[in-house]
């Protein structure tokens, strides 16, 4: 095993890239049908090591124009990968100017 730390940064991620990485890592969730945009979370050595989609609330009470959530996330289990990719989805959200859905809930 090896005791080199594993350094995650941030990386755009094309939709169907993310709905691939889902398919294959998620452990009982399909990638959701749309999303308004992903972001993704990979090692120094480029290997994207998880994703997260940012789409329309689920909910309809929610879907108000201006209000996403966190759809769906995955990782390959790598330590800190779904916090990185979720905390960077709110951080792009929030320069965008759009509202977060209170009942925000990754999974991993």
């Amino acid at each position: 095993m090896s005791t080199e730390e594993t350094r995650l940064h941030l990386v755009p991620v094309r939709q169907k890239d993310a709905k691939a990485f889902v398919a294959e890592w998620h452990r009982h969730h399909k990638p959701p049908l749309g999303a308004v945009f992903t972001v993704g979370a990979a090692d120094q050595h480029g290997v994207l090591r998880a994703v997260a989609i940012v789409g329309r609330p689920v909910a309809r009470h929610f879907d108000d124009g201006q209000t996403l959530e966190v759809t769906r996330t995955a990782t390959d289990g790598v330590r800190n990968a779904n916090s990185l990719a979720v905390r960077s989805s709110l951080a792009s959200r929030e320069s965008a100017g759009v509202h977060a859905a209170d009942h925000v809930h990754a999974e991993r």
